[in-house]
């Protein structure tokens, strides 16, 4: 017969078991919703990119906050309100999923610069605005280049025309980050260097396919690759495409 001693050290033993599961499992969700990524520049400052989703990329850099694309009412529903306010504000091209007013002044704050396009500037009320092949001085060790981004298979063209939206070329202390914003594999993607981290769309038939987004990572050449801005699309044909082309493929949250 159990005695009343060992009933207590085994119910006691269960509950700390349960407990430690819960904790786990609770780090494990954790994990995978809010994903980072951290590199070093060339003077030892630290870059992290946190998966927001879709096409909203959070960027700390040296103290300093930038967010790409913030998108507040995109499902799953992302609160800004909750998070540091940003620095910089870059936003891509007008679509609703890129140009968010709601998350916009949520991350505001007085000093806070906005990069976009002029059809953005129009609808946020504000803005430095970029035109393709434009370069801008944000601060001593961040710049910003504007490039193409537009779509080129026949029938698609209306989704993204050329010559209106961004992508973007960010670097930071040396450290250069190219944002594709929604585009295909375009000619002009040749032009693009030197690149430590890209992130490039692939949400068919508005942007890449995982074709596309493989090719255009052989031209780009950058060394680590995060596909994002990717719906439903199965992101796993990119990493697949591109093994033995030494390029690091990371797949995060940016459904």
């Amino acid at each position: 017969m159990m005695t009343g001693h060992l009933k207590k050290n085994l119910l006691l033993t269960m509950m700390l078991m349960i407990a430690t599961l819960a904790i786990a499992a609770c780090r494990e969700k954790s994990g995978s919703d809010t994903q980072t990524d951290t590199f070093g520049t060339k003077s030892g400052k630290e870059i992290t990119f946190t998966a927001i989703k879709h096409g909203s990329i959070r960027i700390t850099f040296d103290g300093r906050e930038i967010e790409v694309d913030p998108v507040s009412r995109l499902e799953p529903t992302t609160d800004y309100s909750t998070m540091p306010k940003a620095d910089y504000i870059l936003v891509t091209h007008e679509h609703y999923d890129h140009c968010d007013t709601v998350a916009i002044r949520q991350l505001e704050k007085p000093s806070t610069v906005i990069v976009t396009n002029a059809n953005c500037a129009k609808i946020i009320g504000k803005g430095k605005v970029m035109h393709n092949g434009d370069h801008l001085r944000l601060a001593d060790d961040i710049t910003v280049d504007a490039v193409p981004a537009y779509n080129i298979t026949l029938g698609r063209e209306k989704f993204h025309p050329k010559g209106r939206d961004n992508g973007f070329i960010l670097t930071l202390d040396g450290f250069r980050v190219y944002i594709s914003g929604d585009t295909e594999d375009i000619p002009e993607m040749r032009n693009i260097k030197n690149i430590d981290v890209a992130f490039l769309s692939t949400n068919q038939p508005f942007t890449m396919t995982p074709a596309q987004t493989a090719r255009a990572a052989k031209i780009i050449k950058p060394k680590v690759l995060f596909p994002y801005h990717y719906s439903d699309t199965d992101i796993q044909q990119v990493a697949n495409l591109l093994k033995g082309s030494g390029i690091d493929v990371r797949i995060r949250n940016y459904k």
